[in-house]
């Protein structure tokens, strides 16, 4: 019997669920783009877990990830086999272990059979040329062809919907190979086929019936197929509709260009009324050939017709979240500061807030970083602003501003958007900071005397629990003290052979320069960031803000 062949369905923490095939002996899970599949999930551990074959098992093991390795529900602490049904949860991510039936033998695709021909559509296309020696009644319908597939061209060049595209095409292939019924199927994203348009002459329904197996050798394999006789062809012995209407003679071409198939074009005609002829197979062929053509331009035009809607879209949600960033910092006596947020794709899923209140006595810093990237995350970064703000102008200590700000964020978003946050109140006279740390990189304090200390972790990242408690820490900054608050696209941002920047190298060169004004600082850091990425696109938005004590 045969073994049959596994595939893993994947429900990711962020996008919608899809299957992955299982080919290899190997496959490495996790966020590192140089994963075998890399899933976005921000607590994902850069390579994760591995599933593995030994002989005709799957196996799958943790490789030392900070939060595990679930299968089905128990935490593993070693290789573990896993089989068609079981499921593995790594973070937010779901994976479940599926099995597909054994294969069929391949159909065989003979050049003749069961009264049907198939030739090569690339064929016929090239041996379409001029005849170099031929007689009159040859060249005038090479002439003839030339001239219909030239009005094909004019026809189909002018500005056209899809739809209206689709039954030029169907009216150009009824005007001269008069069938019956006719229809043109485009291929789905998923690979399946639909029928885009169609037409009938005999009063009735005018879907068309027809094999997956003849859709599979014309429009996959890029033959053209003629079938003399239906009722002689045992792919359509189950298309009753089709022999019920008296449907006996059919003829498919693909519709190629050089990027691949986009369906197929197929005609059909009753017995006593029409026989198609390899000639006609033939010209069916060019007519499909000139249709892909304009399909192929249209699809063109219309994806860079969205694209650029969707640029004039993204400028304006930047320029809107622009203008909700603090546009000027507050000056504050005794107090340098800055912040800055340069987005990874247009928009940015990180927002920082510095503000007064008080009357002065206390200045708070916020720096959040929400899950995603993206359009999506800087909608949730507005609705985070919204929230944010009433509890900060009401003088709440950070850690029941945070709590409030978890429950409500968790009500009015789906389960994988969250994000974590650094919220601290400075007392600018005192240099005192009382912070809370919700899941958030550990900010650095940057001490005059060339020590660096981490604000670790106070609680769980804002809107992941229905109820989540934080708890606030506090220290001193003294004169010539630096508070740098960053999200992880400073840490994270990766150089040619995918080294991460790091925490290390980020408190390395703030305290080389911190002896420089908070602007100086920003700008030394953006420059060896540069440096370090080599030419690297950014993967995730960056945000720095910083603090430093003058007196």
């Amino acid at each position: 019997m045969d073994t049959p062949t596994l595939r893993l369905q994947i429900t990711p923490a962020e996008g919608a669920p899809f299957d992955y095939p299982l080919r290899g002996d190997t496959l490495v899970v996790g966020r590192a783009m140089d994963a075998d599949l890399t899933l976005s999930d921000p607590f994902l551990s850069r390579r994760h877990s591995r599933f593995f074959r030994t002989g005709a098992d799957l196996f799958v093991e943790d490789l030392g990830s900070r939060n595990g390795t679930i299968v089905n529900g128990q935490a593993i602490r070693q290789a573990t086999l896993v089989r068609p049904g079981d499921v593995v949860k790594i973070s937010n991510s779901v994976i479940a272990v599926l099995a597909d039936a054994p294969a069929r033998a391949q159909e065989p695709a003979d050049d003749f059979l069961d009264g049907t021909v198939f030739r090569r559509a690339s064929e016929l296309l090239d041996r379409q040329s001029a005849p170099a020696a031929a007689n009159a009644a040859d060249l005038r319908r090479y002439a003839e062809r030339l001239k219909l597939l030239n009005e094909v061209h004019q026809a189909l060049g002018r500005s056209l919907t899809l739809e209206e595209l689709l039954e030029l095409i169907l009216d150009r292939a009824f005007d001269h190979l008069r069938p019956d019924r006719g229809a043109i199927l485009l291929k789905e994203t998923d690979g399946g086929y639909r029928p885009a348009a169609s037409r009938s002459s005999l009063g009735g329904p005018e879907g068309l019936a027809f094999s997956r197996s003849l859709v599979r050798e014309v429009a996959e394999k890029g033959m053209a197929a003629i079938v003399f006789d239906v009722q002689a062809d045992e792919r359509f012995a189950a298309a009753q509709s089709m022999l019920l209407s008296g449907i006996r003679s059919l003829v498919a071409a693909p519709l190629l260009d050089p990027e691949g198939s986009l369906g197929l074009i197929v005609l059909e005609s009753r017995a006593g009324v029409r026989q198609f002829s390899e000639e006609d197979l033939e010209l069916l062929v060019s007519l499909a050939a000139v249709a892909a053509l304009h399909l192929r331009n249209l699809a063109l035009a219309l994806e860079a017709a969205e694209r650029r809607r969707l640029q004039e879209e993204l400028a304006l949600a930047r320029r809107i979240q622009v203008a909700l960033l603090p546009d000027r910092l507050p000056e504050v006596p005794g107090w340098e500061l800055y912040g800055g947020n340069i987005p990874s794709r247009g928009v940015s899923g990180d927002y920082y807030e510095v503000v007064t209140r008080g009357e002065g006595r206390e200045c708070v810093l916020m720096v959040a970083d929400v899950a995603g990237k993206g359009m999506a995350a800087s909608l949730l970064t507005v609705s985070l602003q919204a929230l944010s703000a009433g509890p900060i102008e009401d003088g709440l200590p950070p850690d029941e501003i945070c709590a409030r700000l978890s429950r409500q964020l968790y009500r009015r978003t789906p389960p994988e958007k969250y994000a974590t946050a650094f919220l601290g109140i400075l007392e600018p006279a005192t240099g005192r900071l009382r912070y809370t740390n919700a899941g958030h990189n550990p900010p650095l304090v940057l001490r005059a005397a060339g020590t660096a200390e981490e604000l670790g972790s106070t609680g769980v990242p804002i809107g992941l629990l229905p109820q989540a408690t934080y708890s606030a820490a506090e220290t001193v900054l003294g004169p010539g003290d630096v508070l740098v608050l960053y999200t992880d696209g400073l840490v994270e941002a990766a150089d040619p052979e995918a080294n991460e920047y790091g925490l290390e190298r980020l408190q390395e060169v703030c305290l080389n320069a911190r002896g420089e004004t908070c602007e100086g600082l920003a700008r030394i850091l953006g420059r060896d960031l540069e440096e370090f990425a080599r030419g690297v696109p950014f993967a995730d938005d960056r945000t720095l803000v910083l603090a430093r004590r003058l007196s």
